[in-house]
């Protein structure tokens, strides 16, 4: 009895994840997971984007490298964060090689990653009510995963049809 439990202990610490070398091939599922979306969506990119290109192995399994990875991250930040709609990023990345896309995606984060300011909210009024004073929002921490611009407008678009839908029902 007793080698059986030691047998159970020794089965799930191996089955912790260990990290993988910066360079190491990714399986689907862990890209998959690294960008927070279903494999589905990451082979659906794979028709409607000709850069990607995994690496399949016997069965249709998919390998991606590196270049892959930083492929994805880069269509998954156009589709997810700034916006872009498929045929909007397709035409943003015709006749780039998959090394250009992946090598332009990391200098863009390196240097967007201290170039946020704090934002402030305009506030719109109701053509039937005179402006509200302007309201300041919580700045914007100046990291990697801070709000791109066209999203900032887009909630700052947000927060004024609020106000207005505030106003209307007299709260």
């Amino acid at each position: 009895m007793q080698n059986s439990a030691v047998a159970v202990e020794t089965d799930t610490a191996e089955a912790a994840p260990t990290q993988k070398a910066g360079g190491a091939f990714r399986t689907i599922s862990e890209v998959a997971e690294e960008l927070n979306v279903q494999q589905h969506v990451l082979r659906f990119w794979e028709t409607k984007f000709s850069q990607i290109r995994p690496m399949k192995r016997g069965g249709g399994r998919r390998y991606y490298r590196p270049e892959d990875v930083q492929l994805l991250k880069h269509i998954h930040t156009l589709l997810y964060s700034e916006g872009y709609t498929i045929k909007g990023a397709q035409k943003l990345l015709k006749g780039q090689s998959k090394g250009s896309i992946a090598a332009e995606a990391a200098e863009k984060a390196q240097t967007t990653a201290g170039n946020i300011a704090p934002i402030k909210a305009a506030s719109i009024a109701p053509a039937n009510q005179p402006a509200q004073e302007e309201v300041a929002a919580p700045a914007v921490a100046a990291d990697a995963n801070a709000l791109p611009q066209i999203m900032v407008e887009a909630l700052q678009g947000m927060l004024g049809d609020l106000k207005e839908l505030r106003a209307l029902v007299g709260k």
